[in-house]
């Protein structure tokens, strides 16, 4: 397998995990892999209370070159918050409540797989 695989296949896995943490906790996903020319939205949920959530997930391996969430910066984080709402825009959702959270996941080469997950980033 290429590296480049690899390293999709771990995203797809960790995205995979996230999604199942949300939906553990009651939420409804609405969207996964969302796409526009602009970019892509990881996850985006529904909470039982009825707020949307769009959830953007790094996964890594390992810590070693750092924490997954230091992959998202300023830049990245209002690129996030305009695909949101074009999403909403596309939806029919335009003018409802929603954040932006961001989940960490290292899952190690032995199966260990830890979480960092962070509400209203924005």
């Amino acid at each position: 397998m290429a590296s480049s695989n690899k390293a999709h296949a771990l995203g797809a896995a960790g995205e995979e995990f996230v999604v199942t943490y949300l939906t553990d906790r009651g939420a409804r996903i609405l969207a996964r892999n969302w796409r526009i020319r602009e970019g892509e939205l990881d996850i985006v949920a529904v909470r039982p209370d009825g707020m949307t959530i769009f959830v953007e997930v790094k996964t890594r391996s390992s810590a070693a070159f750092g924490e997954p969430l230091d992959a998202i910066c300023g830049r990245k984080a209002l690129r996030i918050q305009r695909l949101a709402l074009a999403w909403l825009a596309t939806n029919g959702r335009l003018g409802q409540p929603f954040q932006i959270d961001v989940a960490g996941v290292i899952w190690s080469r032995s199966g260990q797989v830890e979480i960092d997950y962070r509400e209203a980033i924005l």
